[in-house]
């Protein structure tokens, strides 16, 4: 069903799209940090609620997009754009909802997930949470569009709107931080206004008849519970397992929390090299779900699953060549940093000992069940995904840290053994051919 021209037509973009905005986002905490240690760390506890939240709707988005795929490839373009409605609707009132009760119960949610903190750090906190939860009806309206827009094979045009709002958040944040001093009030006022601005972006672009999905009048847009039903179907069990992800990161942490300041400072500049190096892949993965989405719809499963092997090892090779770079560039980057020498030496020791293991399992751990959930297999990810997380990453990384002593490497010995049994059994799923006998559409 697509050209090697296509495939790659639309890899490219959303891989480009991934890379730039883990920079951006990078570049974003910098700025932010040199308001003080009060403001980033007002700014990245309250980001642990945003990311949470953020990939819920991202999830949604996932759902919505399996369906209109999969009706693309049966060459059902107005229940595509049906669908593509209903999906917009969905994430619009559910995250009106988030919002409305984020905003008033804001104080004690987040004494409660964090407890006593320092008066500054709360205050802070206080006002980033208001004002970036405003932005979460936009960032869910453009994640959502942006997904209809690459189920239809055009991933340049997120690409460019998401490149585009990443540099007016910096620049804004140039403005309001350096200039205007509005501290993280104006962190946050920054990336309120660029998820405006992607989001009415978007949605304008969504009006125009040059694509597959055209979604002219949204006030006219009339909920169907049949519809959204099924984008529930596939969007929930996702967000099951992003939210799962984000509260093992949260169990891991307190234990990473216990260990010296040295040890906490080289695992938390690991974590932020190894997530670099897998965001390409990611690209690759979001693209397989457009590609498998409309194959399963057009009942080519045969096609579909070569095309899961295929851009598995697209995704193999990328982490090959990123882990190799990342090897080598790690000193650099921790002298750059201005890293002490101990955090430095175990910035660099771990990130020797992923670029070792990775390749070895994360592809298959990861990228495959880009393809299942494209072909709504999304309970057995969810629950295979959770499984391991928790039975693996969570509890060995525990236990090494607070009953054997061990440091931030024990996070990764966790981390590897999430990766080889989830590579193993989804490999073996993926063999079995059960992924493909789910009915979507």
């Amino acid at each position: 069903m697509f050209s090697k021209r296509q495939v790659w037509a639309l890899l490219i973009p959303l891989m480009v799209e991934q890379v730039l905005t883990s920079l951006m986002g990078t570049a974003d905490t910098m700025m932010v940090a040199t308001v003080g240690s009060a403001a980033i760390s007002a700014v990245s506890l309250v980001d642990a609620i945003n990311v949470l939240i953020i990939q819920v709707f991202s999830a949604l988005a996932t759902g919505g997009a399996v369906i209109c795929a999969q009706h693309l490839g049966r060459r059902e373009r107005e229940a595509a754009a049906g669908a593509g409605k209903q999906l917009l609707l969905t994430v619009l009132v559910l995250s009106l909802v988030v919002t409305l009760s984020l905003t008033l119960l804001r104080a004690p949610l987040l004494r409660l997930i964090f407890g006593a903190v320092d008066a500054e750090v709360m205050a802070g906190s206080l006002s980033y949470l208001f004002i970036t939860a405003l932005s979460y009806p936009f960032i869910a309206l453009y994640n959502a569009g942006a997904a209809l827009f690459r189920v239809d094979g055009n991933s340049r045009l997120p690409m460019v709107v998401s490149a585009s709002s990443n540099l007016v958040n910096i620049a804004l944040n140039a403005l309001f931080i350096f200039r205007m001093r509005m501290g993280v009030a104006g962190a946050a006022l920054a990336t309120l206004i660029s998820r405006v601005l992607c989001a009415v972006t978007i949605l304008c672009e969504l009006r125009r008849p040059r694509q597959a999905i055209v979604i002219r009048n949204f006030l006219a847009v009339r909920p169907d519970f049949g519809s959204i039903g099924r984008i529930l179907a596939i969007g929930l069990p996702a967000g099951i397992e992003n939210g799962m992800f984000q509260f093992g990161k949260l169990a891991i942490q307190s234990s990473v929390s216990t260990l010296s300041t040295a040890a906490i400072a080289g695992q938390a500049m690991t974590a932020t090299i190894e997530g670099l190096t897998a965001t390409p892949q990611i690209g690759i993965g979001l693209g397989m779900m457009t590609i498998v989405g409309q194959c399963m719809g057009a009942k080519r499963i045969d096609e579909a699953k070569r095309y899961i092997w295929r851009l598995t090892g697209y995704a193999e090779i990328a982490t090959i060549l990123i882990c190799a770079i990342s090897a080598v560039i790690v000193r650099p980057v921790t002298t750059l940093a201005g890293m002490e020498p101990a955090a430095a030496d175990i910035t660099v020791g771990l990130t020797w000992l992923i670029a070792i293991f990775k390749p070895l399992f994360w592809s298959l751990s990861f990228i495959p069940p880009y393809g299942m959930r494209a072909a709504g297999d999304v309970r057995y990810t969810m629950i295979v995904s959770s499984c391991t997380m928790w039975s693996c990453r969570v509890v060995i990384a525990i236990v090494l840290i607070r009953a054997f002593g061990f440091g931030p490497v024990a996070v990764w010995i966790g981390m590897f053994s999430d990766w080889a049994i989830r590579s193993l059994i989804y490999t073996r799923h993926l063999l079995s051919g059960k992924w493909a006998q789910h009915q979507v559409v």
